[in-house]
């Protein structure tokens, strides 16, 4: 089994950036107590996976496309459960 030490230094990725982007990267990175590496790829990440989950483009065949058309056309009817859980007020509105 590979140490958490080993995983974080998998690969490494080089990259260069202006002065003033450095420092304020380095400055977010000490706010939130992560190192600049720490704070880069965690930044980077989560956008990559935002961008990944945000895909407006996507390829079915006919048979799926014709289920997922369908699935469009006729949704499902909200349960009791779901009803109530929209009608019920949140903490903060209380």
């Amino acid at each position: 089994m590979k140490s958490s030490a080993r995983l974080r230094r998998a690969a490494t990725i080089n990259l260069r950036a202006p002065a003033p982007v450095k420092a304020l990267i380095d400055r977010a990175a000490h706010i939130v107590g992560k190192t600049r590496s720490e704070f880069m790829l965690d930044s980077a990440r989560r956008s990559a996976e935002d961008v990944l989950l945000d895909r407006r483009l996507f390829t079915l065949d006919a048979k799926r496309y014709a289920a997922f058309a369908k699935l469009l056309d006729h949704p499902p009817k909200p349960s009791a459960e779901l009803r109530k859980l929209l009608s019920t007020k949140a903490p903060w509105e209380a």
